[in-house]
């Protein structure tokens, strides 16, 4: 890219051919993962107080939702989980 700036057109081959005959190497670095917390807002009230039992069916749930790309497309998967019984 910077020979293309400055308007030199070089052919890939010939730059691979004359960093071999220099013994230079390069070196592609992974693309590093941002996680994204999103905008941080009110923190909800916390009704469950570490109490994840419940008594009956239906009296206590929990959820999260997760964001995944699956075929270039966005996802969200959103599972209820009932604390009565562990059913989602």
């Amino acid at each position: 890219n910077q020979l293309e700036n400055e308007g030199i057109h070089v052919n890939h081959k010939k730059v691979y051919r004359l960093m071999k005959e220099l013994g230079l190497r390069c070196q592609v670095r992974m693309k590093k993962y941002h996680s994204y917390k999103g905008k941080v807002g009110e923190v909800a009230d916390n009704l469950l107080n570490r109490e994840f039992t419940a008594s009956k069916p239906n009296q206590k749930w929990v959820t999260d939702i997760t964001e995944f790309k699956l075929f270039g497309e966005k996802l969200y998967l959103s599972p209820i989980l009932d604390l009565f019984n562990g059913e989602i």
